[in-house]
């Protein structure tokens, strides 16, 4: 296996490109890359392409790209989660995980029990975790991040697809998923650490979101999101 590597500008007929600091940083002082190794480029857009280094140093690391092919690793349904994010430590390994999954977008959700929005700077640490986890898992579509968003802002937006909102009230995730096993796009809500208000449950299925369960057990926000993913993903 090739070692992955971001490059946003990849040329569709092939070329020379050269990494971005971070990413010749990443070759050079940890991968031990070396002129003549051959690597993969991915542009987070779906194409990847096959390429060779021809020089690099530990700032700098320029490469001869063959011709970008699109190769799909996508689910079949492109999955949007509205999140109520948890403390930052936590939040690193979510994204990290749903990226693996296949979900599409992340809206960070505020909400009436929301400890703290999620800052500039942590968003920025977040979408290079993305990057990061795109590489290992060889996806080559960017999950991307949202700017936080009231959840009352975000009901009033359109949604496509199923959509779900998890509630230890709703039926059984088995159940729900089943009946969506087609679906080619899905919205989904999750909670703060301390669930969603009464009013926000019911602004919410007044939206069309069903209440969907996971179980007796009362998950961290991270675990619920990750199962509802993975139901989705297939």
């Amino acid at each position: 296996m090739t070692r992955r590597y971001y490059a946003p500008d990849l040329p569709t007929a092939g070329g020379t490109v050269s990494l971005s600091d971070e990413e010749a940083s990443h070759a050079a002082r940890v991968m031990r890359a070396k002129a003549g190794d051959t690597i993969t480029l991915f542009d987070g857009r779906g194409h990847e392409s096959q390429a060779s280094i021809t020089a690099i140093d530990k700032r700098n690391c320029v490469v001869e790209a063959g011709s970008a092919v699109a190769v799909d690793r996508e689910p079949s349904c492109r999955m949007h989660f509205g999140i109520a994010l948890p403390k930052p430590e936590r939040t690193k390994e979510l994204i990290e995980r749903l990226t693996e999954l296949g979900v599409h977008r992340v809206t960070p959700l505020v909400c009436n029990r929301t400890q703290r929005p999620p800052t500039e700077s942590l968003l920025a640490k977040l979408r290079r975790i993305v990057i990061e986890s795109s590489k290992q898992c060889e996806r080559n579509v960017l999950m991307s991040i949202d700017a936080p968003m009231p959840i009352d802002v975000f009901l009033a937006e359109p949604h496509e697809g199923a959509c779900w909102i998890a509630h230890p009230d709703g039926r059984p995730i088995r159940t729900v998923a089943a009946e969506c096993q087609d679906a080619t796009a899905a919205t989904v809500l999750v909670g703060p650490e301390g669930g969603f208000s009464d009013q926000e449950v019911r602004s919410a299925i007044e939206s069309g979101f069903e209440q969907v369960g996971l179980g007796a057990r009362i998950y961290r926000v991270e675990t619920a999101a990750c199962v509802l993913a993975a139901h989705l993903a297939g």
